[in-house]
C-alpha cells in the first residue's frame, strides 16, 4: 500500500460538508472496540440502584455480564446487571413472554428502584416493541421501566448508548422547585471533585445536584428539575440537557473540556449568569496564567507540523486551537462533523486545508507517516512505532479529570514536551 494512493483517495476538510464525505482508510468501516452496549453498561453502573436487564443472545449477555462482573459499582456476579438470553424460538415468534417472566423474577429478587431494559441486534432485527413492553411493564410494577436500544449495526463506536441511557432517564423526572443547585450531565471520565471547575463552583457556593452518568441514584435523577442550571461537559448529554429545557426550563451550559481561553471564558461567564451571580475574582487570574502559557506556546510550536487522532478534546475547537497558535495540522481523524463545529471549521480553514479521514484506523496510518512525515501525533499510538518514523507522541489521557483553564495548561505543556522529542528525534536521525 502507498501513502500517496491513500492520500488521493481522502478529502480536505474544505471538501467535507458532512460526515458522509469523510472517507475510512480502508473499505471496511472500523467500528472501534465497543458497541453500544457497552456505553448503555457504563451508564446504568453509574446509578446506584437502577437495573439493567439485557436482552439478548447468549454472546451478547455474556459479554455484559463479564463487563459487569468486574465493575465494582455493578455489584459483581450477583449485581445490577441480569440478562434474558434468547434462543432460536424466541428470535422467530418473538421475546415478550420471555421477558416478562425475567422481569417478574428480577423484581421479586433485586427490588430494584428503576430498570432500563437494554436491546441488542438481533432484538433490533426481529421487531420485537420494547417501547411498548417497557410501558406495560412499567404500569404494572409502578416504577420507571426505560427501553434502550443498542444496535451496533447503525452507528461506529459505544457512544449511543450511553446517549440513549441518559436520556432515557428524562421519563424518571418530575417537576420540581428551585433549589439553586447545578446538575451535572454526561462525564464519563475523571472525577469531577478533581477539576477547576468543581473548585470554582464550591468556592462560589454552588451545590452540585445530580451527577449523571458518573454518580447518582434514582431519586437524584427525580429530582434533577430543582437545578438551576444543566452543565453538559459531553455532546452524549445534549439530548437530555434539551429534553429538560423544554420540558422544565431548565438552561443548559455546554461546558466541555475546551482549549482555548476565551472559549472557557465565555463558559464560565454563561454559567454564573444562569446561575444568577457574579462571576468570581480568581477566573481573571486563572486566564491570565492560560492566556501567558499560549503566547510561550506560539514561540515554540509554529511550524510544527501534525496528524490529529483521538483524545478527550473537542475535535475541531482543538484543531482550531492548534493551527492559531502556528502548528500544522497535515491531518485530522474525526467521527463527527456537527453544525454546533462550524464556527472552529471556518477558522482552521481560513488557515491550512488538511485531509480529513474517519476515527481511528491507526494500522493503514503507517502508510501516512510515510507520506506527510509529520512531527507529531496525537491520539492513541503505539509510542515506539512512531518514535523510529521520527515522530512523538503528544499524550493527552491525563485531561480527564480537567475542565476550565486546568486544560490549557496541560494541553500546552503536552504540546511543547512533544515538540521538543520531535526536534530531538530530527536531529538524532540527520547525525
Amino acid at each position: 500500500m502507498d501513502g500517496r494512493q491513500l492520500l488521493a483517495q481522502m478529502k480536505r476538510l474544505s471538501e467535507a460538508e458532512t460526515i458522509k464525505d469523510v472517507r475510512p482508510l480502508t473499505a471496511a468501516m472500523f467500528p472501534g472496540t465497543h458497541c453500544p452496549l457497552m456505553g448503555a453498561a457504563m451508564a446504568v453502573r453509574g446509578i446506584s440502584d437502577a437495573m439493567m436487564l439485557i436482552i439478548g443472545t447468549d454472546e451478547c449477555t455474556y459479554y455484559t455480564k463479564h463487563f459487569s462482573i468486574h465493575a465494582d459499582n455493578f455489584g459483581g456476579l450477583n449485581g445490577r446487571c441480569v440478562s434474558v438470553a434468547l434462543d432460536g424460538h424466541d428470535v422467530t415468534f418473538g421475546c415478550a413472554k420471555k421477558v416478562e417472566a425475567s422481569f417478574d423474577e428480577m423484581m421479586a429478587e433485586y427490588h430494584p428502584k428503576a430498570v432500563f431494559l437494554v436491546t441488542t441486534c438481533v432484538v433490533e432485527i426481529i421487531g420485537d416493541d420494547i417501547d411498548a413492553l417497557a410501558g406495560s411493564l412499567s404500569e404494572r410494577y409502578g416504577l420507571p421501566v426505560m427501553a434502550v436500544h443498542t444496535e451496533h449495526f447503525k452507528c461506529e463506536n459505544h457512544l449511543p448508548g450511553v446517549e440513549r441511557t441518559m436520556t432515557a432517564c428524562f421519563d424518571v423526572m418530575q417537576p420540581q422547585a428551585c433549589d439553586g443547585s447545578a446538575n451535572l450531565l454526561g462525564q464519563r471520565l475523571g472525577d469531577f471533585q478533581e477539576t477547576e471547575l468543581c473548585g470554582v463552583l464550591r468556592e462560589a457556593g454552588v451545590r452540585i445536584g445530580m451527577r449523571l452518568p458518573c454518580g447518582c441514584n434514582v431519586e437524584d435523577i427525580r429530582k434533577a428539575p430543582a437545578a438551576k442550571v444543566n452543565i453538559v461537559v459531553d455532546d452524549t448529554a445534549l439530548p437530555l440537557a434539551r429534553r429538560m429545557q423544554q420540558a422544565f426550563g431548565t438552561p443548559y451550559v455546554l461546558f466541555d473540556k475546551y482549549v482555548s481561553p476565551a472559549r472557557i471564558a465565555a463558559c464560565y461567564q454563561t454559567l454564573f449568569a444562569a446561575l444568577g451571580l457574579p462571576l468570581p475574582a480568581r477566573l481573571k487570574e486563572l486566564r491570565a496564567g492560560a492566556e501567558a502559557a499560549c503566547e510561550q506556546a506560539r514561540r515554540e510550536l509554529r511550524g510544527v507540523s501534525y496528524i490529529y487522532g483521538n483524545t478527550p478534546f473537542r475535535c475541531y475547537e482543538f484543531n482550531r486551537f492548534m493551527a492559531e497558535v502556528g502548528m500544522v495540522p497535515q491531518l485530522i481523524q474525526t467521527n463527527a462533523i456537527k453544525p454546533e463545529d462550524e464556527a472552529d471549521r471556518e477558522a482552521i480553514l481560513a488557515l491550512c486545508d488538511p485531509y480529513v479521514t474517519k476515527t481511528a484506523n491507526i494500522a493503514p496510518l503507517q502508510y501516512i507517516y510515510d507520506a506527510l512525515h509529520p512531527m507529531l501525533y496525537l491520539g492513541h499510538e503505539y509510542a515506539a512505532r512512531l518514535r523510529a518514523k521520527g515522530i512523538a507522541l503528544v499524550r493527552t489521557d491525563g485531561a480527564g479529570n480537567m475542565l476550565g483553564y486546568e486544560v490549557t495548561s496541560f494541553v500546552v505543556r503536552a504540546l511543547c514536551a512533544a515538540a521538543k522529542e520531535a526536534r530531538a528525534l530530527r536531529e538524532g536521525g540527520a547525525a
